[in-house]
């Protein structure tokens, strides 16, 4: 071999290695700075074209200033009734806080509840205050303690908004922390390496720190939009997919160099044989990913580009940076272990258990793990994706929370969150009337040039009004939905009115309607793309309907365990409306994924044994790795539990226990029986449909 190719062998992964040490000295930060661009703004999971979306923009002719109300509740010590002077007290208390910093507009009066044993009064707070919002909301806080012998409680939007962004805060750390910590662990305890797991940990990073600041630059020129919700699923996404994929290359890379002295030479195999299928898993979650624009939720469509720009980093990382050390590193990278020289088996140990399980009696373990997989599956449809409580959507007890029950407790279930009707000012009247009849509604006030409901005549702003609607149940619950349904035909049908209602409860129906709407849509569309990708992978058509439909059907037990754990283990009541489909775009998308791996090798290996062989060879040599990815992907999703937000919470485990579900039920056992049942059928029309091998089909 000449000097100039072996100058040129180490020079190339030098190279690659320092521009990627340069990305991550340069661009790790951006993981850090990703807050900075975020917003937590609930407007921003709104539908565009809602009835809700419509009030929404239909309010700010109505403002002089756009704001985010506040609650204050007041109750006695003692539990008992407050006194006439605490009223006063409390009122004189709001009003010296007029003119404060971060307050718009005047703050009402403190209003006592029917039983005497609670106040209530309402500020409006600036919506943009960011990091200024504790501050302000410290201010009323204190102001409202100088009323004597009351105890004080903050609820409404601007308490929930505070306690979201304390639910965010160190996101970036802590998140990262916990689940980088997680990989590392399990890849030192898996691979018992010294050097490979840090390898691994670092590509990640650095996938991840490139794809934080390709996202940061979007995010800052509002190309894309980015919450506390998509920067962490983005972090968990980076650092799972791209382990799973350096997982992969790193398991071929091992097995040629059993075959190969040369370490050059055994990675221009292991590039060879696994470029086709990450590329090809990778392709599936960004398109699955990507087809979230098609959503009419605008938090939905911002996950779909963030999340594919994730994966092609987590790609670019897997298949340049740890190539390059492991080429420099050789068999080194896997010390203390070392390569072992490749033999003709398939392989040893559990795997070739599993796989001579799986030939000796195929078609009894394809029956009974469909039939368990089914029974799981039958459950999913208890899975209630009607929304969250607001009393269930943080894991711990926020401030917000406890003060949004013991303002239900005292006053009308709508109170704080009241429904908004903006109509023509000609028809405020038989509107108003059409709403105070609508059975499941409290009272009915319009709102005056003031900025709040009563106290003066109507604004009219371009003819038209506005109406606050106090709704009996709890804003958040199924009566109130009802309720708001039925408020909606009322004021729908009064003559020349053109009412539209939103608020609060509106936001939550009509995200829930868009939800459904948007499941119907997309489910179709990712397992078309999916189906498609496997067609031109494998090259044949009825294996990739089957390997689709076994990941489907893991969806669906998947969600049948998950509304059995919801309900019966973690208590709770309803799960969040996008919960379902983002729970299938990433089992599915994932799951195809490990497939995907299996069936590239089992494809390999047949063309050299035959279709029975093919399937042993192929599952023996991919079940340890394709495993260790699989539980690294769901301790990596699993993480997001250290978010205290039931969205994430239940995100995690659907993911995690899916992903499990899948790489050790369908992928180890349902798949390979079911080829091995069919036989050389399976990879019609493809030429391999032909080939028996030396033991036959």
């Amino acid at each position: 071999m000449s000097s100039s190719t072996v100058l040129a062998r180490r020079l190339l992964p030098a190279l690659l290695i320092a521009v990627w040490l340069a990305v991550g000295g340069g661009l790790g930060p951006y993981a850090g700075k990703l807050g900075e661009v975020a917003t937590n703004d609930q407007a921003a999971f709104l539908p565009d074209d809602a009835e809700s979306t419509r009030v929404l923009d239909a309010q700010a002719d109505f403002r002089q200033e756009e704001s985010l109300p506040l609650v204050v509740v007041w109750t006695a010590d003692d539990g008992g009734r407050l006194d006439p002077a605490a009223r006063e007290a409390a009122t004189r208390q709001l009003a010296s806080l007029a003119g404060t910093e971060g307050l718009v507009g005047a703050p009402s009066p403190a209003l006592p509840s029917e039983d005497g044993e609670a106040l209530q009064g309402v500020l409006r707070l600036a919506p943009d205050l960011g990091d200024e919002l504790e501050g302000v909301l410290d201010r009323v806080t204190a102001a409202a303690e100088e009323v004597s012998g009351t105890r004080v409680y903050l609820a409404g939007p601007a308490a929930t908004q505070a306690d979201l962004k304390d639910a965010f805060a160190g996101i970036d750390g802590l998140l990262l922390g916990v689940a980088l910590t997680t990989v590392l662990l399990i890849l030192l305890l898996v691979y018992r390496s010294v050097l490979l797991p840090f390898m691994v940990i670092l590509t990640a990073v650095f996938a991840l720190g490139l794809a934080c600041a390709v996202v940061y630059a979007l995010a800052d020129a509002d190309v894309v939009r980015v919450d506390g919700q998509v920067q962490g699923i983005l972090f968990i996404l980076v650092i799972g997919a791209a382990t799973d994929y350096a997982l992969l290359l790193a398991a071929r890379f091992r097995e040629e160099l059993g075959r190969n002295e040369d370490r050059y030479a055994a990675m221009r195999s292991a590039l060879r044989q696994s470029f086709g299928p990450i590329v090809a898993s990778a392709a599936t979650v960004a398109l699955g990913l990507l087809a979230l624009l098609l959503s009419d939720l605008t938090n939905n469509r911002a996950l779909g580009p963030v999340g594919a720009i994730g994966i092609v980093c987590a790609v670019l990382g897997a298949l340049t940076f740890l190539p390059a050390v492991l080429v420099l590193l050789g068999r080194t990278a896997y010390w203390p272990a070392r390569p072992k020289p490749a033999t003709d088996g398939a392989g040893h140990g559990v795997w070739t258990k599993v796989a001579a399980l799986v030939d000796r009696a195929p078609r009894r373990v394809w029956a009974v793990t469909l039939a368990a997989l089914v029974a799981c599956a039958a459950f999913a449809p208890t899975l209630t994706a009607r929304g969250v409580p607001l009393d269930e959507i943080f894991v711990n007890d926020a401030p917000s929370v406890t003060a949004g029950k013991v303002l239900a407790e005292h006053f009308p279930g709508g109170s704080g969150n009241p429904a908004v009707i903006i109509t023509d000012a000609s028809a405020l009247p038989a509107v108003a009337k059409a709403a105070e009849e609508t059975d499941g509604v409290a009272s009915v006030v319009p709102v005056t040039a003031s900025g709040r409901p009563g106290g003066g005549p109507p604004l009219v702003v371009d003819g038209r009004a506005q109406l606050s609607a106090t709704l009996e149940a709890a804003p958040d619950s199924d009566a109130a939905k009802e309720t708001l349904v039925r408020l909606r035909d009322a004021v729908h049908a009064v003559p020349d009115a053109d009412a539209l209602v939103g608020g609060y409860t509106a936001q939550q129906y009509d995200t829930q309607r868009t939800s459904e709407r948007d499941r119907m849509v997309i489910v179709p569309v990712v397992l078309v793309l999916i189906l498609l990708i496997l067609v031109g992978l494998l090259r044949s058509l009825l294996l990739p309907v089957l390997l689709v439909a076994t990941v489907a059907l893991n969806f669906l037990a998947t969600l049948g365990v998950s509304a059995l754990v919801f309900e019966k283990l973690l208590g709770f009541t309803g799960t969040d409306a996008s919960v379902p489909l983002y729970g299938f775009v990433f089992l599915v998308a994932l799951g195809v994924d490990y497939n995907i791996f299996l069936m590239s090798r089992v494809r390999e290996e047949t063309f050299l044994h035959g279709t029975r062989e093919g399937v042993l060879r192929g599952l023996t040599a991919t079940g340890g790795v394709i495993t260790s990815a699989g539980v690294v992907l769901a301790a990596t999703f699993a993480a997001l539990a250290v978010i205290p937000l039931a969205f994430l919470l239940q995100i995690a485990f659907i993911v995690a226990f899916g992903v499990l579900l899948d790489t050790l039920v369908v992928r180890s056992l349902l798949v390979p029986a079911l080829v091995r049942d069919i036989g050389p059928v399976s990879w019609w029309p493809s030429s391999l449909r032909t080939r028996t091998g030396l033991s036959g089909s």
